[in-house]
């Protein structure tokens, strides 16, 4: 999520230059500066309380168990103020990226220890107090005593408060944030090629393995009736070469699944086409790209499109379909259309939607789907575009 942060009203505006007319941005104001002393009070008891048993009790097992939920706590407790300033000040601050999903009860210890937009909560509940006595203190005066110019005071102190916000309950700078994305994206690209190995350990198992202790099973059989029974042997060592021809097309459907021989000899439109011309549905291929782009990229592109192809063929019950592939700058582009029933989701469904979208968002990718009900449905992927190395280049 972006860190970028901007000072605006609910309109999408800033708000107007104070005046002595009591508006409605006056009084969100003033509304603001009132409760800042409760809001503070608040923050200020929970964030001495959180820590101080945390850090006292440290140097027992329950003392830093004890700091991380305060922290995790500190992050719902800012998230509570970002709305109350967006709501009464206008201010609008994006939310901070949620902290990368760790295994174990150490790692997420760890990855809340050492948040610091906890800690950057933690620390504007601490200087909140003070700053909320005077608030409330000049703004009620005020209300009473100097009520000509509150619009201008509320104006300056809320000026004051904006900025708190802004500094203190923003996210993380651009490099703790793509710190913590490329985190959470490595342990994706773990996950997936831990998952391939399963797959194809499986396929071999399962598949052309099987087959192969049948076959020797067979041929052992051929063997003891050769002398005996030479027909029935013949006819057992037919039956064990249409196991062989099986074998071997399951092998190289398994060497295509991993990558296929056409793409690395051929390039994008001609795997493409291949894929396309198993599809159940017609489907046209565009491919405009004006050289091939670095092997992990165009890999990634081929198995994108043959998930979705095979989408197509599952789920959409399609009358036709279109593939186009072109390059934006240094972005590849990929384009998956069909007229079908429409209505797939990132969220579940069985289309496998949501594991492209993680390994494309592994890479620096974007995977948006365009699906309404009756269709139909355009899936637009995007992965950054690497130039290939020059053959025989490391």
């Amino acid at each position: 999520m972006s860190d970028h942060t901007a000072t605006e009203t609910d309109a999408g505006t800033p708000p107007p230059p104070a005046r002595l007319a009591y508006d409605r941005y006056t009084w969100k104001e003033v509304a603001h500066l009132l409760a800042d002393l409760p809001c503070a009070l608040a923050g200020f008891v929970y964030s001495v309380v959180t820590i101080a048993l945390g850090v006292g009790l440290a140097v027992t097992v329950i003392g830093l168990p004890l700091l991380a939920l305060g922290l995790a706590g500190a992050r719902g407790m800012a998230r509570a103020e970002r709305a109350r300033a967006r709501a009464l000040l206008g201010v609008r601050v994006e939310e901070p990226s949620r902290l990368p999903r760790r295994h174990g009860f150490f790692g997420w210890l760890w990855a809340q220890l050492k948040d610091p937009v906890a800690w950057r909560s933690q620390l504007y509940g601490f200087v909140r107090l003070p700053w909320g006595i005077v608030t409330f203190t000049v703004t009620l005066v005020s209300l009473f005593v100097l009520w000509p110019v509150l619009p201008f005071l509320a104006r300056g102190l809320g000026n004051v408060d904006r900025a708190m916000v802004r500094g203190l309950l923003s996210p993380s700078d651009e490099l703790e944030r793509r710190i913590a994305e490329l985190e959470s994206d490595r342990g994706v690209v773990v996950d997936t090629a831990a998952a391939d190995l399963r797959r194809i350990e499986r396929d071999l198992h399962d598949g052309a393995q099987a087959r192969l202790v049948a076959l020797a099973m067979g041929l052992g059989l051929a063997k003891e009736k050769l002398l005996d029974d030479p027909d029935a042997a013949a006819l057992m060592v037919d039956e064990a070469h249409g196991e062989v021809k099986l074998a071997l097309q399951e092998l190289r459907d398994l060497a295509r699944g991993i990558h296929p021989a056409v793409l690395t000899d051929r390039g994008l439109d001609a795997a493409l086409s291949a894929i396309a011309a198993r599809c159940t549905v017609p489907v046209k291929v565009g491919v405009d790209l004006p050289a091939r782009p670095a092997e992990a990229i165009e890999g990634i592109a081929y198995f994108t499109v043959s998930e979705l192809l095979q989408n197509v063929s599952k789920h959409a019950r399609a009358r036709a379909a279109s593939v186009e592939v072109w390059r934006s700058e240094d972005r590849l582009m990929i384009q998956v259309r069909d007229d079908g029933v429409g209505g797939a989701r990132l969220d579940g469904g069985g289309t496998g939607m949501a594991g492209l979208a993680e390994r494309l968002g592994a890479v620096d990718g974007l995977f948006v789907v365009d699906s309404p009900e009756g269709g139909p449905t355009v899936v637009t992927a995007e992965l950054p575009w690497r130039d290939r190395a020059p053959a025989g280049g490391r």
